[in-house]
């Protein structure tokens, strides 16, 4: 690795702009917007996928790759943005989250266990959000008006325990506190009477799941970030209002404890390319994608800034379009969708795709398989083409993959209206092995796209709901249950309506069951339940029965997790 100011001054940051951490990675000083304010932006690729195996398609691969690619092989001045993995997923299946072989964010073990500390702050405050939440309800359920006025507090806020939406939060799956009891020695009053709040059963998210995860990957700076954080819906009161970080006057410290956590973080690929990493959310209970302010500073910086949107273009990118370009103000010049001919077989009906189990359909040629999932890719280049943006198909290439199965797939993708499609070997060769992608990227982006988004703002939140279904999904009709129906009417009259939709579902098919593969047309859509990210800015209904807090393998990562003694080098992260 090179020394993290090289790589600075590389892409035209200044040394006093950066917050060393060591010499290997940096945090950026929000300034550099100012300095840079009258530059022009460069062009924004936005790397995204068909619907994955469990295994992933190798999206985060392809975009340091494609970084790789146009630095190092067509000396293009670019800069890669992706989102900092949670240690939920490095300990467990998943594994790291940096790209592989030898398309990578390093260094790896650094940005897969905690990097600059972003997500332990946003665990902290959010669990500090949730500790003021439950001392108010404690409190007010114990003083009478006049002592809470003489300790400072001027108004009840008559908090409804059954209306709290938020939960705790740690980086770590454990499906043990997926239902948990608190205050449980607070149980009654002074008098011996019953407490009306404790204990009460709540749960655990995931860090990454946390609202104020999805507030610092919206924010465009500072002041932005403590509107958000002040109007963050936590709860109901009795009578129906929404209750406020700002109301339980925490959003102050809230804020406090994310000032250095909005400054995104720089490190390089292992080509030398500079590359920001900040913020992660999931992109099936959040919108899945990197920073606003990453995105921002990068295309001030350079020619190219790849950017990479969560799990499948029906999720992160749909997100990345409609929320998170809502706020940015920012247009996408390219879309590059990323295929496997492995993950189109399990479309056309191939066996089910498990880690360490790769049937042998799937390394060896098989093109009428093939030929009959091809129809997941034709949907995603339909749906990305939906927005006014231009599409190439990055065929990211196994070794058991045939030439004849990769011309199959690119003369399909060409007839469906993608630009062109070329296979890459970029985990195995690096940058060499997306040199031709980064080729077709640069004339691709060249090209006037006529971006516009997928629904108005000012719609109601069913017919935006529908849209995205029908629109992006294939679903034949939106079925809602009595807590959903309930729920859109309550943000509805509390005005959250015009708010942008963030759909929770599997990213595994088009539709909200996992086990429907290729192209599930003429389905009912299940909204089971509606909640509101207000500080955020979205809406978020969820379909099926999705966790936000996942449970440990039998054989997690962790388990092959250890250090040289002698050396203090961490060992066995997957990458």
């Amino acid at each position: 690795m090179k020394n993290i100011i090289d790589i600075a001054k590389s892409c035209g940051l200044k040394e006093e702009e950066l917050i060393q951490f060591g010499t290997t990675k940096a945090k950026i000083n929000l300034n550099v917007l100012d300095r840079l304010k009258n530059k022009n932006n460069g062009k924004y690729i936005l790397v995204t996928a068909i619907t994955p195996t469990p295994l992933g398609e190798g999206k985060t691969t392809t975009t340091l790759g494609l970084t790789q690619a146009l630095g190092s092989v067509h000396g293009k001045n670019v800069i890669a943005c992706i989102r900092q993995p949670s240690m939920a997923p490095t300990f467990n299946i998943k594994g790291g989250g940096t790209g592989g072989g030898k398309s990578l964010a390093v260094p790896v073990h650094e940005i897969n266990l905690g990097l600059t500390g972003d997500i332990h702050a946003i665990g902290a405050a959010h669990n500090l959000a949730m500790a003021a939440l439950d001392t108010r309800m404690w409190h007010e359920t114990r003083q009478t008006d006049e002592q809470l006025k003489s300790r400072g507090i001027e108004r009840r806020l008559n908090i409804n325990p059954e209306t709290i939406i938020w939960n705790r939060v740690v980086d770590v799956c454990d499906r043990s506190l997926r239902e948990i009891s608190v205050g449980n020695n607070d149980n009654s009053l002074k008098d011996g009477s019953p407490s009306p709040v404790f204990p009460r059963k709540t749960q655990f998210d995931l860090t990454v799941a946390s609202e104020l995860m999805a507030i610092l990957a919206l924010s465009v700076d500072l002041p932005d970030l403590r509107e958000r954080i002040g109007r963050a819906v936590i709860a109901q009161s009795h009578g129906g209002e929404a209750v406020t970080l700002e109301d339980l006057k925490v959003a102050g410290a809230v804020s406090a404890l994310l000032v250095d956590a909005l400054k995104p973080t720089l490190v390089q690929s292992a080509e030398a390319q500079p590359v920001i990493v900040h913020t992660g959310p999931f992109a099936n209970i959040a919108h899945g994608n990197s920073s606003i302010i990453a995105d921002k500073i990068a295309l001030k910086l350079a020619d190219y800034v790849v950017t990479e949107a969560g799990f499948a273009a029906d999720m992160g990118m749909e997100k990345f379009f409609n929320i998170k370009c809502r706020y940015s103000g920012l247009k996408p010049d390219l879309v590059v969708l990323v295929a496997t001919i492995r993950s189109l077989k399990s479309h056309g009906g191939g066996p089910k795709v498990l880690p360490g189990r790769i049937d042998p359909v799937y390394t060896s040629e098989n093109l009428e398989l093939l030929q009959k999932g091809l129809a997941n890719l034709k949907a995603h280049i339909s749906n990305a083409k939906k927005y006014g943006v231009e599409v190439v198909v990055a065929i990211n290439r196994f070794a058991s993959d045939t030439d004849k199965e990769i011309q199959m797939t690119r003369d399909f993708a060409i007839e469906c209206g993608a630009l062109d499609a070329v296979s890459t070997t970029h985990f195995a060769d690096g940058g060499k092995g997306a040199g031709d992608l980064a080729e077709l990227v640069i004339k691709a982006s060249e090209m006037k796209s006529d971006f516009k988004f997928l629904y108005e703002l000012d719609l109601p939140i069913k017919q935006k709901i529908e849209i995205i279904a029908k629109e992006m999904y294939g679903a034949g009709d939106v079925s809602y249950s009595e807590e959903a129906e309930q729920q859109i009417k309550d943000f509805t009259s509390l005005g959250f309506s015009g708010l942008p939709i963030c759909m929770v579902k599997t990213p595994l098919s088009l539709s909200h069951d996992p086990n429907l593969k290729g192209v599930p047309t003429g389905f009912t859509l299940p909204i089971t339940e509606v909640r509101a990210s207000v500080g955020a800015g979205f809406i978020y209904p969820l379909t099926g029965s999705i966790s936000t807090m996942p449970g440990l393998a039998t054989k997690p990562s962790f388990m092959d997790i250890d250090i040289n003694t002698q050396t203090g080098e961490i060992l066995g992260i997957e990458h």
